[in-house]
């Protein structure tokens, strides 16, 4: 019973600790090329912005705490090919640049992702710079207190969360962003653009649909950047263009999407039965389409990961999908997200409808009532929820993860409009805001279905 887990981040740990605990007989040897492991790079903007005061306060983990329990921790080697066939796999130690053969009963992949480097003419300037692994991010902060003119390419999660770090910390900031929409995947159109204006009003040049071309350095040591919007003038660029799954070793080994995830079945093994992969590198079982699809979340990855482990080498427990919750907080803002928005529920041909709510979290009479705008997605068909997405200066995240069990769960916008939620003026109205959103979805629906 010998384990071997490539990669060390959420999902290889997650998946480690669950192996140490249903299978304490087995031998688990982790193979990590990097130095750290657990780092959580949205540590990165936190750290620029001042809310975090050392990257490295942010690990959970370390490679000591599984030595302890018998693991061995290759740590800082990097695994360069694996046969499934024989069950062997090839690594070289970084340090030393040995290498050696390993052989496993059981593989776990764990290797999560890179970032999507865009084919931009320059890009490896290096004042060009990525932002995911610890290194990369204790690079970027470093080049924070060097740096007054900062251009971020990517409008996702990531390139919001560092444009509010440097504007934050006085940098004059531009958010460079391919489509129309800042965080487009994930918000309707209005939302969208009031996440834009929260941007712009604290001093952020935001530039949508605009595509960089070039990076070339200026006879002054600055770096130009040739857009199609115009050209400007930075210190420093930072990419978050999105994530490709980092699954090479596998090609033609696995059945993969593709975009090169590997697919797995509802205990996370793929179609080798002796691999499971899990995180980054692999598909997600969306429960809005019934689906395979890829959403490369921290979330998901320390879910995939736990049960890559418990399920290593029997099938115990089986997935029950995720809705791909996700939330953000920009400038006091929460901006969270659960399934799908308008736009994907067309895509997947649901017979979708949408409402919009806006009113004070709890009583006007209250202190700091603040707004809460929900956009609730339903399908008109069984009047199941599709997705919400909610922005407020309260913290609704909570809220996100309540619609999130709900559609786990396939509850309808008649049972979100009645569901019991707790009435005190310290909290709520006396129905909550989620209640009231889906009151209106049932007043457009003409009334509640017959029960």
């Amino acid at each position: 019973m010998k384990v071997i887990i490539v990669g060390c981040t959420h999902a290889g740990i997650a998946a480690v600790k669950q192996v140490l605990k249903n299978y304490p007989q087995a031998d688990i040897t982790v193979y990590e090329r990097q130095k750290n492991i657990s780092y959580l790079s949205c540590a990165t903007y936190l750290h620029i912005e001042g809310t975090v005061r050392s990257l490295a306060d942010t690990f959970y983990a370390e490679p000591a705490d599984f030595t302890k329990q018998g693991v061995q921790m290759k740590i800082q080697y990097d695994v360069i090919s694996i046969d499934a066939q024989t069950h062997t796999l090839v690594a070289q130690n970084l340090l030393t640049k040995e290498k050696s053969t390993d052989t496993y009963d059981k593989l776990i992949m764990a290797t999560g992702s890179l970032t999507a480097i865009p084919a931009i003419v320059g890009i490896e300037n290096p004042k060009v710079r990525l932002c995911k692994t610890f290194d990369q991010a204790r690079d970027l902060c470093a080049a924070a207190n060097d740096f007054r003119r900062v251009a971020i390419i990517g409008g996702g999660y990531i390139g919001v969360e560092l444009a509010e770090g440097y504007a934050r910390t006085g940098h004059e900031v531009t958010l460079i962003q391919k489509p129309d929409r800042v965080l487009d995947g994930y918000l309707e159109p209005d939302l969208s653009q009031s996440v834009a204006d929260l941007l712009t009003s604290h001093g952020v040049h935001v530039l949508t649909n605009t595509r960089a071309t070039r990076f070339a350095n200026t006879a002054d040591g600055a770096l130009a950047i040739t857009t199609t919007q115009g050209e400007f003038t930075v210190d420093m660029a930072a990419v978050s263009a999105g994530m490709l799954p980092q699954t090479e070793l596998l090609f033609g080994q696995v059945k993969m999407t593709k975009n090169g995830a590997i697919i797995t079945d509802d205990y996370m093994q793929s179609s080798d039965p002796d691999i499971l992969a899990a995180g980054d590198n692999a598909v997600i079982h969306y429960n809005p389409t019934h689906t395979a699809a890829y959403s490369p979340l921290a979330s998901h990855a320390v879910r995939q990961g736990a049960l890559a482990g418990m399920n290593a080498f029997e099938r115990r427990v089986r997935t029950i999908g995720t809705q791909s919750s996700t939330a953000v907080l920009i400038f006091d803002h929460t901006i969270a997200c659960v399934g799908m928005t308008v736009a994907a529920a067309k895509a997947a041909r649901f017979n979708v409808a949408s409402i919009r709510y806006q009113g004070s979290y709890r009583p006007d009479f209250m202190p700091e009532a603040y707004q809460v705008t929900i956009e609730l997605v339903y399908n008109r068909n069984n009047r199941r929820i599709l997705g919400a997405q909610l922005i407020s200066k309260h913290d609704v995240s909570q809220a996100a993860n309540t619609i999130s069990t709900l559609m786990q769960n396939n509850a309808t916008i008649d049972q979100l409009a009645l569901v019991d939620m707790l009435f005190s003026p310290n909290f709520s109205q006396p129905f909550n805001y989620l209640n009231l959103a889906g009151q209106m979805a049932v007043a457009q629906e003409n009334g509640y279905q017959r029960s």
